[in-house]
């Protein structure tokens, strides 16, 4: 049963690397949208912000359902 906790937190954590991927992403069209729009620099700034904020809290919700998978078994 051990083998399955390790399964399952693993694929937990996996949802760091599609969080990462995502923020790369969005990071890259705003800098994007920057370029071609410098005078709206601002909106997309915050933007993005809330962005990058929602998908670092799946990264961090992936985690801790990690923890709590290792640490309840």
């Amino acid at each position: 049963m051990d083998g399955m906790v390790a399964i399952g937190a693993g694929l937990a954590v996996l949802t760091g690397l599609g969080a990462g991927i995502g923020m790369g992403i969005a990071t890259s069209k705003a800098a994007e949208a920057v370029g071609r729009q410098p005078e709206a620099s601002g909106k997309i700034n915050s933007l993005l912000m809330l962005g990058l904020a929602l998908t670092e809290s799946t990264a961090i919700y992936g985690f801790v359902t990690a923890l709590i998978i290792i640490f309840q078994s």
